[in-house]
């Protein structure tokens, strides 16, 4: 594994070791809290995000060509982030975390929830919790929130990761679960729309029956899978545009009626919408941006 980083960093554009360069200063100004061997109390391990973050600065820099809009609005302290879901592996995720790592002050280590199965992948939920991620259950968020982390969370789930390219853009249905433990937290809730996720992968079916017997939340037929097999899960080199809005405060208590919770929910999925409506409007094209 060292070698084969230390291969491919030989193999970096000159302006991506510089941004090596600086990967180690802003991972000492991460404000999480690490006991001495460097751990948080969810598995998050710094180093070894800085050991394997190279092929996702190449993704963040070279393929995808990340744009940021308003990051600063992000605030210090808890936050939870909510954003739009799309394409069948979580590319991005893992740009919304590069960003918040290069571009966000303080630097900060997103934290993700993970869906469910994803635990139950062998050696990949060490993996996951080592970058950030930990398992996708209330009590871990609010955990993470009280002790001051920025958490991202994406409430279309598995719906939104297997949502077919005629309803980009479209929000598939919200979760309640993320306003309850904001309500819970106190935590602010920024609003995230991801511009180019939604044609990274554009899927035209869905073989569920097929997913479900693979044990898999579903198998999405693409454009390219599984037509060029593994190949066919790389994304296509779209331009991503990350929009960020103003940071939403609600009250209220966390056991509220669903109609009430709903209603916030609601709140949260127009910010969402108005940053579509924005960043789809200011974009040039789907891979020049």
């Amino acid at each position: 594994m060292s070698a084969l980083g230390d291969l491919f960093g030989a193999l970096l554009p000159l302006s991506m070791r510089d941004v090596e360069r600086d990967l180690d200063d802003r991972i000492r100004k991460i404000p999480t809290r690490l006991n001495e061997f460097g751990y948080d109390p969810w598995g998050l391990h710094p180093q070894t995000i800085r050991k394997t973050i190279l092929p996702a600065l190449a993704l963040y820099k070279y393929w995808f060509r990340v744009e940021t809009h308003d990051i600063e609005r992000v605030p210090p302290g808890r936050a939870l982030l909510i954003a739009n879901h799309a394409g069948q592996l979580p590319f991005d995720a893992a740009m919304l975390s590069v960003a918040m790592l290069l571009e966000a002050e303080p630097p900060r280590i997103l934290r993700g929830m993970a869906e469910f199965w994803v635990s139950e992948l062998p050696w990949v939920s060490i993996f996951a919790a080592r970058g950030g991620a930990a398992s996708g259950t209330p009590e871990t968020c609010r955990e993470m929130l009280e002790a001051g982390e920025c958490v991202i969370a994406f409430p279309e789930g598995v719906r939104g990761m297997n949502k077919l390219y005629k309803d980009r853009y479209k929000l598939m249905r919200f979760g309640t679960g993320f306003m309850r433990l904001a309500l819970e937290a106190q935590a602010p809730i920024v609003p995230v729309a991801v511009i180019g996720s939604e044609e990274q992968q554009p899927g035209f079916a869905n073989a569920r029956r097929l997913g479900r017997m693979l044990g898999m939340p579903a198998f999405p037929i693409t454009a390219t899978f599984p037509l060029l097999g593994p190949l066919g899960m790389l994304p296509l080199p779209v331009k991503y545009h990350l929009w960020f809005g103003e940071p939403l405060h609600f009250h209220g208590a966390p056991t509220d009626e669903d109609s009430i919770i709903e209603e916030k929910v609601d709140q949260v999925k127009a910010a969402i919408e108005a940053l579509f409506e924005r960043g789809l409007r200011e974009r040039r094209g789907v891979f020049t941006g």
